[in-house]
């Protein structure tokens, strides 16, 4: 009898491994994808378009994510995950984390692992006619859960913040929290915009105050308990550029993407991009290894992404694109399409939706690129003035990196916060130029180098009337010598 039971234990251990093997033959496919004589995919132009454009975002956002956490070479870090960054100060040119900041809010930034415990913040209230929080995973997509213009910050408030994946916390009410927000990754950015009134000294100081009073921790510590440990996470290597990770470790950095993200099979944009990588052997659940990984071309990726990258940035810098762009960028997912978060990510990944703030770019009126070799001035008459609820902006840029250009001054932009001067019947000259024309108050001088460098000029209004919005016109820029 024991030498029966003995046997059919045997039996029983050789079926679960039999078992065991098939489920993981199911779950790990391999690639299915050729190869040629060099060992790369055997992949059409048609197919890398196709891999890069559905990548676009969640390397953009990789990229930017990981320099805000914990970059050596970049100097507006939080230092680490489950770490903030308070800012009190207007950023300058020596900002190089992110494409295209801006000078008119002070950001307070916080990059979270969610996943050993879900993260408590308490929000006093903000003496500010402009601040909102921004939650942004790898996928990309903007989340506003608070803001000024749905009647936050005017009262302190606590919020918690989780993933799918969060140990030790599903969803349920926690007392003394007011707000909770699932978010789609595990790794997020937490930004919030303080619009800082810097021209009003005592209101500047009490809003850095209460910025100083923002609180941060761990939902085990919300609740008298020990900070859980998290361990140190393994993450694939950043890029100067998101070129750089096109070409050099595209597959390991969307594996990593895939496994920390939640994906909805009702979503098209979610199948598509699930489906370009199977073929190459990427999925969710995956670990990547680079001895037995497919190996791709990524020369030829980075050339595709560059072509994609000119592409977007025309698209940006088209008026009549942007009105068509404009409702579907900054969105939640479900509410973009992938033309619109494609160019976003190329322009500069950080942004609001348009009920927050609208980003118009201000082109030469003669069709040219704007260069630093020349001079230009910015009207607008007291009827033509951005129709902001609660203020306006004009930044200047390199268009190459999308950073500030650097000047004694340290003016980039004109506006509330930096400063402006309105004329006499209530409108406004700001001058791009290399000297500051004669007459000209400083505060509406936007300082350039004089060398061959294009420039960018962005438009953004906060709390935008939307209604006049829909007849309003971005001014341009004329050049002037």
């Amino acid at each position: 009898m024991k030498e029966i039971i003995k046997k059919m234990n045997l039996l029983m251990v050789i079926l679960f491994g039999l078992l065991l093997a098939s489920c993981n033959s199911n779950t790990k496919k391999k690639a299915i994808v050729e190869t040629d004589e060099n060992g790369y995919a055997l992949l059409t132009d048609e197919q890398v378009e196709n891999i890069v454009r559905r990548s676009y975002q969640y390397v953009a956002m990789y990229n930017v994510n990981n320099k805000f956490a914990a970059s050596p070479k970049t100097n507006f870090t939080t230092g680490g995950w489950n770490k903030g960054l308070t800012n009190t100060e207007l950023l300058d040119h020596t900002v190089n984390a992110i494409a295209r900041p801006n000078n008119d809010n002070l950001y307070q930034a916080a990059m979270l692992d969610l996943q050993h415990d879900a993260v408590v913040f308490k929000f006093p209230a903000i003496n500010s006619k402009y601040v909102s929080l921004m939650i942004t995973g790898y996928d990309h997509y903007v989340n506003i859960p608070l803001s000024t213009i749905y009647g936050d910050f005017d009262k302190p408030t606590t919020m918690l913040i989780y993933s799918s994946r969060t140990k030790g916390y599903e969803g349920e009410p926690v007392e003394g929290i007011d707000h909770i927000f699932e978010a789609t990754c595990d790794f997020v950015s937490v930004v919030m915009r303080v619009m800082p009134h810097a021209v009003e000294q005592e209101r500047y100081d009490q809003i850095v105050e209460q910025i100083n009073a923002i609180e941060g921790m761990s939902l085990s510590e919300y609740k008298g308990g020990e900070a859980i440990r998290t361990p140190e996470v393994n993450f694939p290597a950043i890029g100067e550029t998101d070129a750089d990770i096109f070409e050099n470790n595209l597959l390991e950095v969307m594996q990593f993407v895939f496994n920390h993200t939640t994906f909805d099979e009702n979503n098209a944009m979610d199948r598509a991009v699930l489906a370009a990588y199977e073929e190459l052997g990427i999925m969710p659940g995956h670990n990547f290894d680079s001895n037995t990984a497919v190996k791709i071309n990524g020369k030829k990726f980075r050339t595709m992404a560059d072509k994609i990258k000119e592409e977007s940035l025309a698209l940006m810098l088209d008026p009549s694109m942007m009105e068509l762009l404009g409702p579907k960028m900054f969105q939640p997912k479900g509410k973009t399409d992938l033309k619109t978060i494609v160019a976003l990510s190329v322009i500069g990944p950080i942004g609001q939706p348009m009920d927050q703030a609208m980003y118009r770019p201000v082109n030469v009126a003669d069709g040219s690129v704007m260069n630093a070799q020349n001079d230009y001035v910015i009207r607008m008459t007291k009827e033509e003035m951005p129709p902001a609820l609660a203020f306006w902006s004009v930044t200047l840029y390199d268009q190459k990196n999308g950073f500030f250009i650097p000047n004694d001054y340290k003016k980039y932009s004109v506006g509330e916060n930096a400063g402006f001067k309105l004329n006499e019947e209530g409108g406004i000259e700001i001058h791009v130029a290399a000297g500051r024309p004669a007459g000209v108050p400083l505060e509406n001088w936007l300082p350039v180098n004089r060398e061959d460098q294009n420039l960018d000029v962005i438009l953004r209004i906060y709390a935008p009337d939307l209604e006049k919005m829909k007849t309003w016109k971005a001014p341009v820029a004329e050049k002037i010598n």
